[in-house]
């Protein structure tokens, strides 16, 4: 699902034939929008003041949320999809109840403007950024405010929690990305790796990347493990304004001022991230949870462009497989719907948010599946010996994919041992100056 200026919702099927749901309803700009995490809602904020709760069906069935009296710029499902957070102009921040559909109490502190507002992953806190400069993590509760991270940099544009729901990452307008432990209030990895202010961001479902959305047109991939970046991805062709993973982190889409949306396949899902998890647990288990699987270095460092990251462009590097009209069926908001129980399966018209992220995929395997069996017929192969090309094939994919970063891994070593020896050379030549 997407938001624009141009006030309408957008929801895509990505299915074989690209389908696109226009949802009209908000009288002003959407500014943000997100389904529910079982998928049988849609929450939009909008610059006419309120949130609206969509039943993505065919009907267009939407509530109004009123309560804001100024711009509203995000909006966010809690974990389990019981409560709605927003955030405003008016510097407040609203809990809503979804089933009930009211508002159940509002946070005032922020002395300007609130940008972002998001929810923990266990519901109890909630993340809150503003033009304030300042950072706040808010009891649910106790619906107070329990700490108040200050930048003097600049202010943050977005934040959120990482998966294990002890981190916090915020995106600055001073170009800068951080991540601090909530828990001890320290600061844990800095980045300063975007040329503009970093409008969004968005962590991989394990916890290991994070992705960010710069004013610079850039995407980029830091693996929060070795606290480096890794990839830099061109394709918007100006501001590039949003990013999220999907829910298994398979893909990512991308949102820009340049109304396009693009969707990215990752090239490191393939491995097990519960081993990985466990390892790390191995060897930081002090913590529990380990607090972002323990990242080093532990002391607040700025991460520079002198490393080498991998440049990609889809001018150059892939296929330009856009639908450049896809057919637009536009839907009306109809009557408000009393609670999101009554909502049946055979309502919807397309699929929830889980499978709107991963359709494209599914996408990709019939087609891979079809072209096998085309070529089984053509050949004559039995199917299992299709299956076991199959299997080798994925092996070589994985055996590939795990050169190139062992390779990566390499050259970040190299880099290092030349250091080492250039500063172990500038200490002799200090030394012998001195003698």
């Amino acid at each position: 699902a997407t938001s624009s200026l141009d006030r309408f919702l957008m929801v895509w099927k990505l299915k074989t034939q690209c389908r696109a749901y226009k949802f009209i309803g908000h009288a002003e700009a959407v500014t943000s929008v997100q389904f529910s995490p079982d998928g049988q809602l849609l929450a939009s904020a909008s610059q006419d003041r309120t949130v609206r709760l969509w039943i993505p069906c065919i009907h267009g069935e939407s509530s109004v949320l009123k309560g804001h009296t100024a711009s509203i710029r995000s909006v966010s499902f809690s974990h389990d999809g019981h409560f709605l957070v927003s955030a405003s102009n008016d510097k407040s921040i609203k809990i809503w109840g979804v089933c009930r559909q009211r508002l159940l109490f509002s946070l005032f502190q922020h002395t300007h403007w609130v940008r972002c507002a998001k929810f923990s992953p266990d519901g109890r806190l909630v993340a809150s950024c503003s033009e304030d400069k300042s950072v706040k993590i808010w009891d649910t509760r106790n619906k107070t405010c329990i700490d108040s991270i200050l930048d003097y940099g600049g202010f943050a544009n977005f934040v959120d929690f990482n998966p294990s729901g002890t981190c916090i990452a915020s995106a600055g307008s001073n170009h800068t990305v951080k991540l601090w432990d909530i828990r001890m209030n320290k600061l844990l990895q800095h980045y300063k790796v975007h040329r503009a202010g970093v409008n969004c961001v968005s962590f991989h479902p394990s916890g290991n990347y994070l992705i960010t959305a710069s004013t610079d047109g850039t995407l980029k991939i830091l693996d929060l493990l070795e606290g480096r970046l890794i990839y830099t991805l061109h394709g918007h062709k100006g501001p590039v304004l949003s990013v999220a993973f999907s829910k298994g982190g398979e893909k990512f889409a991308s949102g820009g001022a340049d109304a396009q949306v693009l969707l990215w396949k990752t090239n490191f899902d393939s491995f097990d991230y519960k081993e990985v998890l466990k390892h790390h647990i191995r060897r930081t288990h002090i913590d529990d949870p380990p607090h972002l699987l323990d990242i080093y270095p532990r002391s607040p460092h700025l991460h520079d462009e002198k490393l080498q990251s991998v440049e990609v462009n889809p001018t150059f590097d892939v296929t330009n497989t856009q639908t450049l009209d896809p057919p637009v069926i536009e839907i009306s908001s109809s009557s408000s719907f009393s609670t999101p129980d009554d909502v049946s399966s055979g309502d919807l018209q397309y699929p929830p948010s889980s499978v709107l992220a991963t359709s494209s995929k599914r996408k990709s395997e019939n087609e891979s599946e079809s072209a096998v069996h085309n070529v089984d017929k053509q050949t004559g192969i039995s199917p299992s010996l299709g299956n076991a090309l199959e299997h080798i094939v994925e092996q070589l994919d994985v055996l590939t994919l795990t050169i190139s970063i062992l390779e990566q891994r390499l050259t970040l070593t190299e880099d290092k041992l030349k250091e080492c020896l250039e500063n172990q050379q500038k200490m002799l030549h200090q030394g012998r100056q001195e003698e």
